[in-house]
């Protein structure tokens, strides 16, 4: 497998042959993820090889989020504030072509290290997904995600377990 640079989404990657079989993220890509950044909903970063860099061999959207305390497991809120809410960064949508197989773990990886990053200027308690499917759930639990109890599809990594997973990976 070749070596990938990470980075914004910009005008010069090549939207249109982006293919990861769900049409709904296929089209997300082409169609509105610009317009999410423009917005500032979303932030939009895309994964290509380094030898041809307009290339969308994946692609992530990262978001600011919150999630009720009472929603995650005691063993996770007792080692944090008694806050109704806590601040969680929203991995939005995550995909990769079907011709860069493996790909998912190294933009899951990138995802979790920019969230990590983001942390120590703006705190936040754990990232969530929305897992999509079975599969989408399976690849996730993989890395330690956990069922948001109450929220179909929802899934959690607190953020100090990303940190034990970033440098366990390394």
């Amino acid at each position: 497998m070749s070596k990938f640079i990470c980075g914004r989404l910009a005008k010069h990657h090549d939207r249109k042959a982006f293919h990861c079989g769900a049409v709904e993220l296929d089209e997300y890509l082409r169609q509105r993820a610009g317009q999410d950044m423009r917005r500032r909903v979303a932030a939009v970063f895309v994964m290509a090889p380094e030898d041809e860099p307009t290339r969308i061999a994946g692609y992530y959207s990262l978001a600011s989020a919150s999630i009720a305390l009472a929603e995650l497991p005691d063993e996770i809120v007792k080692r944090l504030p008694c806050y109704p809410v806590v601040r969680a960064i929203l991995i939005g949508r995550l995909a990769r072509d079907v011709g860069f197989p493996g790909a998912g773990k190294l933009l899951l990886l990138d995802a979790l290290a920019r969230s990590l990053r983001y942390t120590e200027e703006v705190a936040s308690a754990v990232v969530l997904v929305d897992a999509k499917n079975e599969q989408a759930r399976a690849f996730y639990s993989r890395y330690g995600f956990i069922e948001v109890s109450g929220v179909p599809d929802r899934m959690f990594l607190p953020m100090n377990t990303v940190e034990r997973l970033l440098k366990a990976d390394v």
